[in-house]
């Protein structure tokens, strides 16, 4: 048997013990005419709390704070939540911006991740056209003001179900700040923070409803600092020793090793210094890369190699240097039974409809984009297969290799537009965006429900989690001490 045939094989192997774990664990659950009638109740306690949550949210949404300095967006969430009832710890993991809010006591213990950090640079208008809010500053071209909002909101349904009695157990909600930089979960999981979960909810603003089964690639983060020799660039160069040639060198070493990775990998980088005039030979050179593949060990090997790439354009150079990791990250650990429940809920809900105005809106970005006008999808779609890690990467890889965590899309702005970019956060502080919000943490609040109402479920998720992530052993890989900004 080949290689390959033995891949296949084992995930063969691994997809029928999943299989064996949802038909174990999915009677009819769903017909309990009680857990249908909560399920309203938490539709009207959400639609109750939905002018508050788009306030907050739209407050997030013009502070748009970059990573480690949401200082008002964490507040903004906070604060709610003490005024909401809920135990809050400030500045967990060593991270002021970072907090923990609870409520209720024994198990089951269900976590849900909010962030609320912006990306940099892009700061947008509420409107189809790009314009910036304010020149150079940041915005949420992610949608962050929307998640960490949408899940408090979700947190306060089940606190509020738990406090009138209905249901019983614990829900805890994260404040996660830098996730978009320095993916600040990392040293959260670190501290133990999700170490007695049952399980943790998350969900992620999109461009489509769907109940998440995909992995995400992991990635290694870190930076080079280039040390050479100034001299006059013409009066005596041969007295100098360039730091930039170092970098070009290392840059040329990663692009010529780009031909022999394999095509589920990435390589980026960004050059943030490279001398400082031009009669100079450069002393200082500094350089931001960025390594992703499908899984933290092929990241590692990517990482070993641009290593020694590394060490080699500094000896051809004759300068010296040094590596600093910024942080790494995991793969996301799917849950395809979390996932069936979710869907569940997605179908109670129905599909979310939008105004001509708001389709129109969505088309004008799209076109203002150069990209096919396909306005707004609100549909609902069955559950994806699970194939290998595609697009992106997120700390909520980490949380996932030490609980189980379950995952949903919503619809928060134009289909198949620029992400991190200003099309998103025009979208993000007005309707379209609101909408794909509430409609999040309807859906969370019921999936939760559903769990704290029946313990099978629970025991589905946490046994497609054992079989899915096996004996593989979880490291943390970031720098010891708290995580520090990317100056």
């Amino acid at each position: 048997m080949t290689y390959i045939q033995l891949i296949n094989l084992s995930s063969i192997i691994k997809t029928i013990k999943i299989l064996i774990v949802v038909f174990i664990f999915v009677p009819n659950l769903f017909a309990n005419n009680k857990i249908q009638k909560d399920k309203k109740i938490i539709i009207n306690t959400l639609e109750a709390h939905k002018d508050r949550l788009i306030e907050i949210s739209d407050n997030i949404w013009e502070a748009a704070e970059p990573a480690l300095l949401e200082f008002k967006s964490s507040k903004y969430l906070s604060d709610y939540a003490e005024e909401n009832g809920f135990r809050v710890k400030k500045g967990v993991a060593e991270i002021p911006t970072a907090f923990v809010a609870e409520y209720g006591s024994g198990r089951p213990i269900i976590g849900i991740l909010g962030e609320f950090d912006a990306n940099p640079g892009i700061s947008q208008k509420k409107q189809p056209i790009k314009e910036p809010l304010i020149k150079g500053a940041a915005g949420h071209g992610c949608g962050h003001n929307l998640f960490g909002t949408g899940s408090l909101g979700a947190a306060i349904a089940i606190k509020e179900m738990i406090e009138s009695g209905k249901i019983s157990g614990t829900i805890r909600f994260y404040g996660t700040p830098a996730e978009e930089t320095i993916f600040a979960k990392v040293w959260m999981v670190r501290a133990g923070l999700f170490d007695d979960l049952d399980l943790c909810m998350d969900w992620h603003p999109s461009d489509e409803i769907e109940a998440s089964t995909q992995s995400s690639k992991a990635l290694v983060d870190f930076r080079l600092r280039f040390y050479g020799d100034a001299a006059h660039a013409s009066g005596d160069p041969w007295n100098g020793n360039s730091a930039v040639d170092a970098m070009e060198l290392y840059t040329t070493g990663l692009n010529y090793y780009r031909e022999h990775i394999k095509p589920t990998a990435r390589i980026h980088y960004d050059i943030e210094k490279a001398g400082d005039v031009v009669n100079v030979v450069p002393e200082y050179a500094q350089i931001w890369t960025r390594l992703r593949e499908n899984d933290k060990e092929n990241v590692n090997i990517l990482y070993e190699r641009a290593k020694k790439i590394a060490e080699a354009a500094s000896m051809m150079a004759n300068v010296d240097y040094d590596m600093q990791l910024i942080s790494g990250i995991y793969e996301i650990i799917p849950n395809r039974f979390g996932a069936g429940i979710i869907q569940n809920n997605f179908e109670i809900l129905g599909e979310i409809d939008y105004t001509d105005s708001e389709i129109n809106y969505a088309n004008t970005i799209l076109k203002e984009s150069g990209k096919e006008l396909k306005g707004l999808d609100g549909t609902l779609k069955p559950l994806r297969p699970t194939l290998p890690a595609q697009g992106g990467s997120t700390d909520v890889g980490d949380v996932s290799q030490v609980v189980p965590v379950v995952r949903l899309r919503t619809t928060t702005a134009a289909k198949d537009g620029p992400w991190h970019s200003w099309a998103v956060v025009a979208c993000t502080g007005m309707s379209i965006g609101h909408k794909g919000m509430i409609y999040a943490s309807k859906a969370l609040a019921m999936t939760m429900l559903d769990f704290y109402n029946n313990p099978k479920l629970i025991d589905g998720v946490k046994k497609e989690f054992l079989v899915r992530k096996g004996d593989r052993v979880y490291k943390p890989q970031i720098p010891s001490g708290p995580p520090k900004l990317i100056d």
